[in-house]
């Protein structure tokens, strides 16, 4: 697999819209306080130990709160064969633009 060039959130949104996996690094109380709709919560600090769930058969896009823990586990991920692809600017451009944010644990 490989990685990607990095995107910004209006990429980002586009392919939310086509059916992206989106995948939030950020620690779970980050992710509860607000996170894009969709994301799907995976903490960097447990990400060696969980990465085989998120299987490798599918692209996925990282996002954190501004793309630097991301871009970490982007460069993690992609040594172990997944194909990713890191959101620059991450939650806080999102939240910075006036789109919809989710509020606590469900993804939706």
């Amino acid at each position: 697999m490989a990685r990607g060039a990095d995107i910004d959130i209006t990429e980002l949104e586009s392919r939310l819209g086509d059916g992206a996996r989106l995948i939030d690094v950020r620690e779970s109380d980050e992710y509860t306080s607000g996170h894009v709709p969709g994301a799907e919560s995976w903490p960097l600090s447990e990400l060696s130990e969980t990465y085989k769930a998120l299987g490798s058969e599918e692209s996925l896009v990282l996002i954190c709160q501004s793309g630097g823990r991301s871009a970490r586990a982007c460069d993690f991920l992609d040594q172990q064969g997944h194909s990713v692809t890191n959101v620059s600017g991450g939650t806080m451009a999102w939240v910075m633009s006036g789109r919809d944010v989710v509020v606590g644990v469900d993804p939706k």
